[in-house]
């Protein structure tokens, strides 16, 4: 059985990407090709004293450990310093891993961390890799999830200013989410029928309308018609009370409203573990649980295990390749 190698992007030049994908890379013996600058990554482990010889990957090769796919950056990075002019290598290396996964090369892709302010300034319209890579593969909705601390949590909406969510939340679009949501856990987590707590939007869960009417209105609605059609829904619950044993130990995953809602939840049980998973695509993509951090860039301090984590749920997940003519088709 032969399996696809998993696309590693370096995310933020400036940031620790660089430096902790070279790290699972000289840890890791699964089969990985970290897509960066060259020179950029030797600099890198330079920097902070650690010698990292990844060979040269080559299409059409079987890839049996790490290797190094060179692409260029067009100006040096130096570590938490932003360059603009670096944007498009961002976003290049995104590209890169998209199409190889788009067209067989690869099982599955694996993102480091991003600076989204960066990428906006220069123009390029980015408000995360979810929303980059749905319209990549020209998919209508995506659904973000996290995994850590025995907790699996997706969000209904995404990079929204909290004042935009209840807009977002309407009959049509919370629909496409469950359903997206309870098709990955039966498809890609091999759940035969997946249990799924909805968190409400307001405080107490609307208290009856009396504090919004969205649960009343769009999410109870909602979940009596997929109920209808077969998905195990619990909720609207509310949010403050829902992340509790009693709901928790009976759900395969839990839907909350909007990021800060959910997030928080699961980052303190889990963070620098968590792995950030895009349902909807056609592809197998995770991340990590953080950002950029560029205070710790360049100085050795920053902790790789969120990204080993996202590297082994996305061996896990991607497909296997019986055919070893059909890697390179």
């Amino acid at each position: 059985m032969t399996v696809l190698p998993i696309a590693l992007t370096t995310g933020e030049p400036a940031g620790i990407g660089p430096e902790i994908c070279m790290t699972v890379a000289a840890r890791s013996g699964l089969p990985i090709v970290v897509i960066g600058d060259r020179a950029l990554l030797e600099a890198r482990m330079a920097r902070i004293g650690v010698v990292v010889d990844l060979p040269v990957y080559r299409r059409g090769e079987e890839v049996r450990g790490p290797s190094l796919l060179h692409v260029p950056a067009p100006f040096a990075a130096t570590p938490g310093q932003l360059d603009v002019r670096n944007a498009n290598h961002v976003v290049a290396l995104l590209d890169r891993a998209a199409r190889g996964c788009r067209d067989g090369e690869f099982g599955a892709m694996v993102t480091a961390p991003v600076h989204k302010g960066i990428l906006l300034e220069a123009g390029l319209g980015f408000t995360g890799h979810t929303e980059y890579l749905a319209h990549w593969f020209g998919v209508g909705r995506v659904v973000m999830m996290l995994v850590g601390g025995g907790l699996r949590v997706a969000l209904a909406t995404t990079h929204l200013p909290l004042r935009a969510v209840p807009d977002a939340i309407t009959r049509v679009a919370l629909a496409q989410t469950l359903r997206i949501l309870h098709a990955d856990l039966r498809t890609r987590f091999a759940i035969a029928r997946p249990r799924i707590v909805v968190a409400g939007l307001n405080p107490h869960a609307g208290e009856s309308g009396h504090l919004g009417r969205e649960e009343i209105d769009v999410i109870d609605p909602v979940l009596r018609s997929l109920r209808a059609e077969g998905l195990d829904l619990t909720g609207p619950l509310p949010a403050d009370t829902l992340f509790q044993p009693r709901y928790l130990e009976t759900a395969d995953a839990v839907l909350a409203m909007y990021h800060d809602q959910g997030l928080p939840v699961l980052k303190f049980a889990s963070f620098g573990h968590g792995v950030n998973v895009t349902l909807g695509l056609p592809i197998v993509r995770t991340s990590v649980d953080h950002g950029t951090a560029l205070d710790l860039a360049g100085t050795g301090r920053a902790d790789a295990g969120s990204l080993l984590a996202a590297l082994d749920l996305a061996a896990l997940l991607r497909p296997t390749v019986s055919d070893p003519a059909a890697v390179h088709a």
